[in-house]
């Protein structure tokens, strides 16, 4: 989840309608009223028929042409999947909580980071949920350089969580909620990259219901170098002799489902030599994407932010998860947010399941917290996420 950092885009977009939208805001689209041009620095770029967005660069617009046919072979992709709906593989929640605190590292456990109640962990699991995306905070792990010995203190409170979670029978999913990041600075050394997951893999090399997600949200980076870190995570982990585990990877502009086949296209060329690579999305509705507002764009705003990477997916012949997703407490969400996952379970062919964000001990009253027994966005969504499983 972007978090404080897309603040100052909320912002802008609140100012007014008639203004210019910030950046990664909404600036076009089916049935869309609002501003259709960006600040400075930003210019609005199609993403499909329903969801243009201010992305960095001066870059032309799209011509009318290239526009209405590029619309038309989204809408047709989209419309006729291959395959039959199926159930989904993964499907359940963020557990955050090992990556609060961020301005202090490395932190006291039960004072400025937590990991999941096992309590709660097993209520869902009895429900029917099966993957649990678990954060940390690669500051604790790896304390003094990517490259160096693990905190041991960290790593058991972490691998214990992990520990159970699995031996409940459910998928565990590593998650360094670093935005491509360490100490607030962006990460460009791959081989130290490499040497971490190395590193980490190595401690759950023998469990195969653990899951390595790359790095979560990368954003505002290089292309390029984000393509790179991810590949050099997977060449670290399967150098650990982690044969038989996923690997979740993640893209650039917030690893967002609405940019990705606009945004992340070159990811395509990660390699993985056990065939196991996943690629993960997020994606919230409200109207900058960002998951800080509880209102909804609309009722089929859901569907309508992933119709492109449906695309994209089946058009590569890739397979994806959608591994962060929210909606607010009201009707229009939870229609959007039915929307949504029937459009993934209708292209199952491609989507392999969904996590909602976010369960954790420590969200009080957050709109989107899935903590049971009274978290908001467990009173509301409960009974409809339980459909899909």
């Amino acid at each position: 989840m972007k978090g404080s950092i897309i603040a100052g885009a909320v912002a802008t977009l609140a100012a007014g309608a008639a203004a210019q939208a910030g950046a990664w805001a909404q600036c076009g689209g089916q049935n869309w009223s609002g501003a259709t041009t960006c600040v400075s620095g930003h210019t609005c770029v199609f993403v499909n028929q329903w969801y243009s967005q201010c992305q960095p660069g001066a870059a032309p617009q799209p011509t009318t042409l290239a526009t209405s046919t590029t619309r038309a072979a989204t809408t047709s992709a989209a419309a006729t999947p291959t395959l039959a709906p199926g159930k989904f593989k993964w499907f359940g929640t963020n557990q955050a909580g090992g990556e609060f605190g961020e301005k202090t590292y490395p932190g006291v456990w039960g004072t400025h980071f937590i990991f999941p109640d096992n309590n709660a962990i097993r209520t869902l699991i009895n429900q029917g949920y099966n993957t649990f995306r678990v954060g940390f905070a690669m500051e604790r792990l790896a304390q003094n350089g990517l490259t160096n010995s693990f905190d041991a203190g960290y790593l058991r409170n972490f691998t214990d969580s992990i520990n159970f979670i699995t031996n409940a029978g459910a998928y565990a999913v590593l998650d360094p909620h670093n935005y491509g990041r360490y100490f607030g600075n962006i990460i460009t050394n791959t081989a130290d990259f490499q040497t971490f997951w190395r590193n980490l893999a190595t401690q759950f090399v023998n469990n195969p219901r653990v899951i390595f997600d790359t790095n979560n949200e990368y954003h505002t980076m290089s292309q390029d170098l984000v393509l790179q870190l991810n590949q050099a995570a997977i060449n670290g982990i399967r150098a650990a002799g982690a044969k038989e585990q996923y690997i979740w990877v993640e893209g650039n502009s917030w690893s967002g489902a609405w940019t990705w086949n606009v945004t992340n296209t070159n990811l395509v060329a990660l390699t993985d030599p056990e065939n196991k690579i996943i690629y993960q999305m997020h994606q919230y509705l409200d109207s900058d994407g960002s998951g800080t507002a509880p209102a909804c764009v609309n009722a089929q705003i859901g569907a309508q932010r992933v119709v492109g990477a449906t695309a994209w997916l089946r058009a590569n012949n890739k397979k994806g998860i959608l591994g962060e997703f929210a909606g607010g407490p009201n009707d229009v969400c939870k229609q959007a947010v039915r929307g949504l996952l029937d459009h993934l379970k209708a292209n199952s062919d491609v989507w392999q399941g969904a996590l909602w964000w976010a369960g954790g001990p420590w969200w009080g009253d957050y709109m989107f917290s899935f903590e049971p027994p009274s978290g908001t966005g467990y009173v509301n969504y409960n009974n409809i996420l339980r459909e899909y499983i």
